[in-house]
């Protein structure tokens, strides 16, 4: 268990110090961008676009699961400040579920939007039927069903740990090793290496596609090719270095003859990484203005209401006979 490396005084508790300090500081950014952001972002889907595709539909599903991951910062930037827990262990599991649920659901919804576009640039002739509303609602409930019973288990692995009069709302790799160990591992290959694999495999399509085509130099294409790249950094940049140092971690603590300056090392790494995988949502974000031009426009209305823009822009239709060109941008 984590405390007991806590009673080592051999070295400098460099872990302690990036707990009380970087994770506040990073979650409250998270939490202000991401509340900002995704309200603007449903607002802009729910009053601006319409009608709704398969996509928009995908990425509304993503902009709640931000949201709601953002509105539970709050309670952990007081937990880290304060270092005392006083929600208690029900509100600690939820909190530690919220991160995770939102880590795999994200994962799941990307993944989709890349299965989703590969269907529209390699097989154009099937663009018309996946870009309908049902297939968009269908991939959701398949993502919130799908991750419910990836993080389920994790309700019942995290645990509180009092010390006097002071409660620690411990995270999933500091909890009991052998359990975290081999459920990390399965969330690890199927929760993110299956979906990366995935999310690869439809890219590498889509731009050996692209490079092929006659429409290659076209701006729909460069989007697709941004979008793609986009998606792929998520992946690598926030996803990766979470899972690596997930897996030290539990491996740290299940060694018994580690040192403890490794095992603080290894643990302020992977405190670096959580909030790193949160910033999944900046990236969303960007996401959102890369999926089309109706997007933007739609935001541009929303900024400059009361204008002329306003009032002969109320709301952006998307046309239901599209091209393929059109279609890039969804």
């Amino acid at each position: 268990m984590a405390h007991l490396e806590n009673n080592a005084t051999d070295c400098f508790p460099i872990d302690e110090f990036t707990n009380r300090y970087y994770l506040p500081a990073m979650y409250g950014i998270i939490c202000v961008v991401g509340l900002t952001g995704n309200l603007t972002a449903l607002v802009i889907y729910l009053t601006k676009l319409r009608p709704w595709k398969s996509s928009i539909i995908i990425m509304v599903n993503l902009a709640v699961a931000d949201l709601l991951y953002a509105l539970s910062l709050p309670m952990l930037v007081k937990f880290y400040i304060t270092k005392n827990w006083t929600l208690g262990e029900l509100m600690c599991r939820f909190i530690r579920f919220c991160f995770h649920f939102n880590l795999y659901g994200s994962i799941l919804f990307l993944t989709c939007l890349s299965i989703f576009r590969y269907i529209v640039v390699v097989h154009p002739l099937k663009a018309a039927q996946i870009s309908r509303k049902r297939w968009g609602v269908l991939a959701c409930l398949t993502v919130w069903i799908v991750s419910l019973l990836e993080i389920g288990p994790m309700l019942g692995m995290i645990t509180e740990l009092r010390t006097g009069n002071v409660t620690q709302c411990v995270d999933f790799a500091s909890n009991d090793t052998e359990e975290v160990w081999w459920y990390g591992w399965i969330l690890t290959v199927f929760g993110y290496a299956l979906p990366l694999v995935v999310v690869c495999w439809s890219y590498s399509h889509i731009a050996s596609t692209l490079s092929n085509s006659i429409s290659r130099h076209r701006r729909s294409s460069s989007r697709a090719r941004s979008l793609a790249i986009l998606i792929l950094a998520v992946f690598v940049v926030c996803f990766l270095p979470y899972h690596i140092m997930r897996v030290l971690r539990v491996n740290s603590l299940r060694r018994v003859g580690m040192s403890c300056t490794w095992k603080r090392s290894i643990n302020t790494a992977y405190i670096l990484s959580r909030p790193l995988a949160g910033l999944n949502t900046f990236f969303n974000l960007a996401l959102y203005t890369l999926a089309g031009d109706k997007f933007q426009q739609a935001f541009w209305s929303l900024v400059h209401r009361g204008t002329h823009m306003n009032r002969t822009i109320a709301v952006i239709h998307t046309p239901n006979n599209l091209s393929k060109s059109d279609l890039l941008r969804i």
